[in-house]
């Protein structure tokens, strides 16, 4: 355990979301997928206090549905089941009987009330769960050959090449609290939810309106700030999940910690966010884009959303193009009155446009610059004092490889 000071946010990065006392999860091949795990589990030792936000999608799919009900009835959870390679989306009533279905199998192996489990599922749309395979998946899952936490980080994914985990500790009133997270997110990704399961857990003690509202403001901060391909799925979900293991004096918006926690969960959540879009399709180049000089958070938002959700923007930065007026043009029309006069944007240290005009620049020097991995694009808006930050990576031809075949 390494020391650490009071205000501190010390992080994990090989940890996740066993990392928090009280916490197991695992994962197995069920056969949703040909060979690749598939079916995954997290369990909290004791009901634990839960906070979710969805996707803004109107057809949310069946689990969705399932896991928002059962929360209301006491803004608590013990355990979440997902499966991958199945969306369990768009598939009528039958979707929602499977997805209780699943919820009752899963609280029978832990001996829990139904409503303390969470259900969620990734993957293919329209398509009917193969019942008989996830049953019996439940049944076995709890097997102590399963019960490893990088069984579940792998059970998740889908078109993902890596696994997204992270882990922090603070110090609240004198107590050792972690926060833990692991996600998945490849395609399908945009601003407002995107196809990601992400989820938190942590040993803190906190009332659930106080969670909620954490994530909702840090949601708004990272994984609403984050696009792929401009596509909001129907299974997107954060989850957190709050034990209260580690036994800190209740936190709320007043308690003197309080910003401390808010932290903590954002840097948990903005490093999964940024791993989702690094881990775009196909993608080669992570982009940051950020906006300084708004006149409100919104409006910096707007800004940094419309310039990381052009495709014409993410093309060019694959092509190392330098093409500066594709950024200006996004700035345009993202809804936001800006001063062309004066603005001012730069690739990376390099300004390309300032009042109004090009900045001279070697091409060459430019296009080497976005020949690296993180791209950061920098906008200033010279019209106020608020600023955001949005994430976003390169559109390639594997991009359309993989989508035009995802079925197959």
């Amino acid at each position: 355990m390494p020391a650490f000071s009071k205000n501190e946010v010390v992080i994990f990065e090989e940890e996740s979301i066993a990392f928090p006392a009280g916490y197991r999860a695992g994962g197995m091949h069920c056969g949703l997928k040909r060979k690749k795990l598939d079916l995954g589990y997290i369990v909290s030792d004791v009901p634990a206090t839960v906070a979710g936000v969805y996707t803004t999608n109107i057809f949310q799919a069946a689990p969705l549905l399932v896991t928002q009900e059962s929360i209301a009835k006491e803004n608590m959870i013990q355990a979440i089941i997902v499966n991958s390679g199945n969306a369990n989306a768009c598939t009528g009533e039958q979707g929602l009987i499977d997805a209780f279905e699943m919820q009752k199998e899963f609280a029978n192996e832990l001996g829990i009330k139904e409503h303390l489990v969470a259900v969620t599922s990734t993957g293919v749309i329209g398509v009917p769960l193969p019942m008989d395979r996830l049953k019996a998946g439940i049944k076995q899952i709890l097997h102590k050959e399963y019960a490893d936490e990088a069984n579940f980080k792998q059970a998740i994914l889908t078109t993902d090449t890596c696994i997204k985990q992270i882990a922090v500790q603070i110090t609240i009133d004198g107590k050792i609290v972690s926060i833990g997270g692991a996600a998945k997110g490849s395609g399908m990704i945009h601003p407002n939810m995107a196809t990601m399961l992400s989820f938190v857990t942590t040993d803190a003690n906190i009332a659930h309106e106080d969670l909620l509202y954490a994530l909702k403001e840090v949601t708004n901060q990272t994984f609403n700030m984050i696009t792929v391909d401009g596509d909001t799925s129907t299974n997107d979900i954060v989850l957190v999940m709050a034990n209260g293991i580690a036994d800190n004096n209740q936190l709320t918006k007043e308690h003197p910690d309080w910003n401390l926690f808010m932290n903590g969960l954002k840097v948990v959540c903005e490093s999964l966010a940024k791993k989702i879009a690094k881990d775009g399709e196909g993608a080669t180049k992570l982009i940051e884009v950020q906006v300084g000089g708004a006149f409100s958070t919104d409006a910096a938002r707007a800004v940094g959303k419309a310039i990381i959700s052009s495709s014409l923007v993410k093309t060019a930065i694959y092509g190392t193009d330098p093409n500066w007026g594709r950024i200006v043009s996004a700035i345009g029309y993202s809804g936001v009155p800006v001063e062309p006069n004066t603005l001012k944007v730069s690739i990376g240290p390099f300004p390309v446009f300032e009042n109004g005009l090009p900045c001279p620049i070697v091409r060459a020097d430019v296009k080497k610059y976005l020949e690296l991995e993180t791209i950061k694009i920098l906008v200033e808006l010279n019209q106020g004092e608020y600023n955001a930050t949005a994430w976003g990576c390169d559109l390639t031809y594997d991009y359309v490889k993989i989508n035009a075949s995802y079925r197959t």
